[in-house]
């Protein structure tokens, strides 16, 4: 079994974060780790280790991106111009997997993921079932018409438990949305405090 598809929960309680603030987090009952030593009492992180937390959070949010996926977006972000850790944010966000999350099409990272997957996603009219295919500004994000009446898309758009961010404009009518703009770290609604400088350290030591 890769790490890709670990126990959600067992990532939130192995990062001690409710990491995509749902209610049923375990970590409302249980604040320690998993496993027989979860309630081992933890040293104070060196440099490196609230570097590799930082870094660990941020893959583990978008569905436990695997490292050397993880690492090509840092090595694109440094490409670019502006901010590295600005850019890493933005790579993340055009994710079309997280697209579909933000845009409410469905409930977790890791079922947008498998939404995209099974051909449920169209760009601009056309299938896409790639998860990580980068969405362009103005790009228009639709479930195909055989899927928009499917009970996971319905129970997404009305949980109230987080609301669509303003580079996004979706109508849940009619199933679609478009990427408005790139957005910045502080557009995000992370549940959690994310810390991309800290993954920009960890790649540049």
């Amino acid at each position: 079994m890769t790490k890709r598809v670990e126990s959600k929960f067992k990532i939130n309680r192995r990062l001690g974060v409710n990491l995509w603030g749902r209610a049923k987090s375990p970590l409302s009952k249980r604040d320690y780790g998993p496993g027989q030593h979860g309630q081992r009492r933890k040293n104070k992180p060196t440099d490196f280790g609230v570097q590799l937390m930082a870094k660990q959070k941020l893959k583990g949010y978008y569905g436990n991106i695997g490292e050397k996926q993880f690492r090509k977006y840092y090595q694109e972000a440094v490409r670019r111009k502006g901010d590295t850790s600005e850019n890493l944010i933005e790579l993340l966000e055009r994710r079309l997997d997280a697209v579909v999350y933000r845009m409410k099409f469905a409930m977790t990272p890791f079922a947008a993921r498998q939404f995209v997957s099974h051909g449920h996603i169209l760009i601009n009219g056309k299938r896409v079932n790639i998860p990580s295919y980068l969405v362009r500004d103005n790009d228009v994000v639709e479930v195909k018409e055989s899927s928009k009446q499917l009970a996971i898309v319905l129970d997404a758009a009305q949980a109230g438990e987080r609301d669509v961010p303003e580079y996004l404009e979706v109508d849940h009518r009619a199933m679609k949305g478009r990427f408005a703009r790139a957005p910045k770290l502080s557009d995000v609604p992370y549940p959690v405090q994310m810390e991309p400088n800290l993954v920009v350290e960890f790649y540049s030591r």
